[in-house]
Formats: C-alpha cells, structure tokens, sequence
C-alpha cells in the first residue's frame, strides 16, 4: 500500500510542478519580451509535456527504458481512445465544426516515423536525432500558419497574450519565481517517486515495467489532457479536445522519446513491435472520420471508445 501511495503522490507531484512551470515560464517570457506567439508554441507546449518528459529521462538514467517507451505509446493510445472517449459520454464533441486535417496528417507522419524506427531495434542518438528534426519542422510550419493567421486577423497585442495558456499580465515578479521553483524542484522529486516505485509495483506483482509504463504511468500522465478535454466536451469546445490530443500525441512521438534517446539509449522490447504499436497506430486511424468526414463524436462513439481502451488495459495486463 506504502508504494502506491507513493506512486500516486509522484504522479500528483509531477502534474503540480508540471502546471506551475508551465504558468512561471510562459509569464517570464512575456514580462522579458518574448512574443507571445513563440511562447504559445514552445514554452506551453514543452511545459505541459514536462512530467512525460522527465519520467522518461529519468527512466533512461535509471537504466528502466520500457517504462519510458511504455508512457509514451500508453498516453498515446490513452489520448484517443479515453481522452477522448470519456468526455464524449458526458456530451457530443462536435468535431464536425474543427479544421485539424494538416496537424492530424503531421500527427500520422510522426507516428509512421516513430514506428519504422522502432523497428530498427533501439532510440539512439540517430534516431533520436530524426525525431528532433520532425519536431523542429512542425513547430517552425506552427510558427508560420499562426502568424499568417494572427497578422490576417490583426489581433492586438494585449488579446495576443491573453490567448496564451498561463498568462496573468498582473502577476508579479516574487510568484512568477516561485512558479518557477516549485515547476524545477518539484518535476524531478515527482519522477523520482513514481518511476521507483512503479518499478517496485511490477515486481511486487509480477509484471513487468513494459506493462505498468503502459497502464500506470500512461494513465497518470493522461490526467491532464483528459481534465482539458472533458470540460472543453461540457463547454462545446470540440477543437480544443481534438487539437488537444493530437498535438500531445505528435509531441510525445517526436520530443519525448527524442530527447530521452539523447540521454541514453531506449531498447524496444518485442512486445511492442509485436502489438501496441500497432494499437496505438490504429487508435490514430479511428480519428480519420472525425478529422476528414467531419462526423461528430456521439456518446455511441465515446462509449465504443472507451470500451475498447478498457479491453487493450485487460489484453496488456492480463
């Protein structure tokens, strides 16, 4: 019992430090002149994915890899089939309203790519260098198709940063550096915590790290993006729920892996080359009729979606 409580507090840790690194950062860069733009696209988004990030490095420097592969193919399939899902039970995501197809192709891309290179057996520093390059294209093709729009709609500057996730033009100095502390001392003590003991959870039950990076670390780290998406459901907020998740899934691809891999090599275990890579790759399909056709997401559809999260949990850990 001990140990997952533990865990859990890592996990509540993480997602705490998590949000207020990202609220620190994004208002430092502002008060220092960064655009608001560039902190939208850079700041915020490495910021929310800091906990997976960490867990994965400090997964690779632990010498516990499957726990890094599995947090990022788990919360990807997690994204699609619960985040989106759930929600969908509460109330229709009216997907039909959002224009998402060139993310969501970027999004297939990025995970074609990863699984190709999954296949070569291990993320080193090659792979993980191709990753980062994709990264970079996407978030320079970002840059350029917001700042058109921006310039075309000639937001003023003052509405430029209230769009920004975490922004509070009246915070002042002492909290911003507080934000600051607790996001820096608290995400890596919250990936400590749970990576160890989650690994002392697999072996306590005989299962491997594979599966709870899978199951328990993916999970946990979905916790977020499903907040987000369930009161964007409530709100009818259907691009902020889809744009949502297919941003965090490209991201986990392209960043997390890529810069764990930097730090030490990731060997692939078989089983994911043999089934959830595939999973998580149909689980993106299943998104073709809602991106392309414009078909809304029923409570019909959020219930087959959850019902078949809940079967690949059952498949991996039984």
């Amino acid at each position: 019992m001990e140990t997952w409580l533990l865990c859990a507090l890592g996990l509540v840790i993480l997602l705490l430090a998590g949000d207020a690194l990202v609220k620190g950062a994004v208002n430092l860069s502002l008060r220092v002149g960064i655009p608001a733009l560039i902190v939208s696209l850079t700041i915020v988004a490495f910021g929310t994915s800091a906990p997976e990030l960490l867990i994965a490095i400090n997964s690779v420097l632990e010498n516990k890899p499957d726990i890094a592969m599995g947090n990022v193919v788990g919360s990807n399939t997690a994204n699609i089939l619960l985040v989106l899902g759930f929600p969908a039970i509460l109330a229709t995501l009216h997907t039909s309203e959002c224009n998402t197809r060139k993310t969501y192709v970027f999004m297939m891309l990025a995970t074609v790519l990863f699984i190709a290179l999954a296949f070569t057996g291990t993320f080193g520093t090659w792979q993980a260098l191709v990753l980062l390059v994709a990264l970079s294209y996407v978030l320079f093709d970002a840059f350029r198709d917001a700042h058109k729009h921006r310039k075309g709609a000639a937001l003023a500057a003052n509405e430029d940063e209230e769009e920004v996730e975490g922004a509070d033009p009246n915070m002042p100095w002492w909290q911003i550096i507080v934000f600051l502390l607790l996001g820096l001392i608290g995400l890596p003590l919250g990936a400590d915590l749970l990576v160890d003991n989650a690994s002392l959870i697999a072996r306590e039950y005989g299962v491997s790290e594979t599966v709870i990076g899978l199951t328990l670390v993916a999970l946990g780290t979905s916790l977020p993006e499903l907040a987000t998406t369930t009161m964007a459901a409530l709100r009818r907020q259907a691009d902020v729920a889809l744009g949502n998740v297919i941003g965090s899934n490209m991201f986990n691809l392209l960043a997390i892996i890529g810069v764990a891999a930097l730090i030490g090599p990731i060997p692939v275990a078989p089983e994911f080359l043999r089934f959830d890579l595939w999973v998580m790759l149909g689980a993106s399909v299943l998104l073709v009729p809602f991106v392309f056709w414009r078909w809304n997401i029923t409570r019909a559809w959020g219930i087959g979606l959850f019902v078949a999260y809940a079967a690949y949990i059952g498949i991996v850990i039984f």
